[in-house]
């Protein structure tokens, strides 16, 4: 999606890491990469609109249940890789685990 207007940041980029903007998951710069095109793209912003109220409602509907953390590491992990294919950008990871096994 484009609104046909010249912005620093593409539409389609915007709209890809809206949710990340939504959950307060990108870095400081992009985050004000982002609201900076929203700021200026009506169409982008309405869109912002939409997904804001879309996750207000979701809270509202489903606030009071609780996901276990494997479950919400399996979606961020899903919803950074659409982001990445969809939107172009890079991934950087940045989180390790290592586990320790006594052997017997």
């Amino acid at each position: 999606m484009s609104c046909g207007d010249h912005h620093e940041t593409d539409c389609s980029e915007v709209l890809a890491e809206v949710w990340l903007f939504l959950d307060n998951e990108c870095d400081k710069g992009r985050k004000e990469l982002l609201k900076q095109h929203l700021d200026e793209c009506s169409p982008c912003l309405a869109e912002y609109g939409i997904d804001e109220h879309l996750k207000e409602l979701l809270a509202k509907k489903c606030g009071g249940d609780h996901a276990p953390e494997a479950l919400k590491e399996r979606l961020r992990a899903t919803i950074r890789k659409t982001v990445v294919e969809q939107g172009g950008v890079s991934l950087e990871v940045t989180k390790a685990q290592v586990e320790i096994r006594k052997t017997q």
